[in-house]
C-alpha cells in the first residue's frame, strides 16, 4: 500500500489538522516559525500515534471505535471552537486569556480531536497488508508539514481578518466537528 495510496491517505487525514492550524495561526498575534513547528509536531505526533493505536486495537474492536469516534471528535472540537467564538464575540483582548487558549492543553486537545479519525483508519490498516511503522510515520510527517504550513498561512491571514480571526478559527473548528459527525452518522 506504500506509494501514492499511502500519500493520499496521509494528506486526507491531515486536512482537518491543516484547517485547525490555519485557524490557530490566524487567531494568534504573529505566531513565529517556532509556533508553527510546535503545532505541526503536536498534530503530526497525534496523527502518527492515533494511527498506530488504531492499528493496535485492530479488527476485534473496530465496531466499538467506529461507534463513538465521531462523537468524541465533535465534542472536543465544539468545546474548543465554542470557546474561541465566545471569546471573539465578547471582544476579549486580555493577552493572558489568549495565551491560555493557545497553550499546550488547548493545542493537545485540538490535535487529539482532529486525529481521532486516524485511529479508525488504523483499525482498517490492521486488516490490510501494510507496514504500520512506515504508514503511520508518513501520516505523521505529512500532518506535521500541513500543520506547519497552516500556522504560517494563518499568520498571513490574521492581520487581514483582525479580531474576526478567532471567530473564523472557532467557527472552522465547529464546522470540522460537524462535518465529522455528519459523515459518520449519515453516510
Amino acid at each position: 500500500m506504500f506509494g501514492f495510496t499511502s500519500l493520499a491517505l496521509a494528506v486526507s487525514l491531515s486536512m482537518d489538522s491543516f484547517a485547525a492550524a490555519l485557524g490557530r495561526g490566524a487567531a494568534q498575534k504573529r505566531p513565529g516559525v517556532s509556533e508553527a513547528i510546535r503545532v505541526g509536531a503536536t498534530f503530526g505526533a497525534c496523527q502518527l500515534g492515533m494511527a498506530a493505536i488504531g492499528w493496535g486495537v485492530g479488527a476485534a474492536f473496530a465496531e466499538m471505535v467506529q461507534a463513538v469516534d465521531h462523537w468524541i471528535a465533535f465534542s472536543l472540537l465544539l468545546l474548543i471552537g465554542g470557546s474561541m467564538v465566545r471569546n471573539a464575540v465578547k471582544g476579549e483582548a486580555d493577552d493572558e486569556a489568549a495565551a491560555t487558549r493557545s497553550g499546550w492543553l488547548a493545542l493537545l486537545t485540538m490535535a487529539v480531536a482532529t486525529s481521532i479519525d486516524a485511529s479508525a483508519v488504523g483499525v482498517g490498516l490492521a486488516m490490510a497488508d501494510v507496514d504500520i511503522a512506515v504508514t503511520a510515520t508518513l501520516i505523521g510527517v505529512v500532518t506535521f508539514l500541513m500543520g506547519f504550513g497552516g500556522v504560517l498561512l494563518g499568520r498571513a491571514a490574521g492581520p487581514l481578518l483582525g479580531r474576526r480571526a478567532e471567530l473564523v478559527g472557532g467557527l472552522g473548528l465547529i464546522a470540522i466537528g460537524a462535518k465529522i459527525l455528519v459523515e459518520h452518522t449519515l453516510l
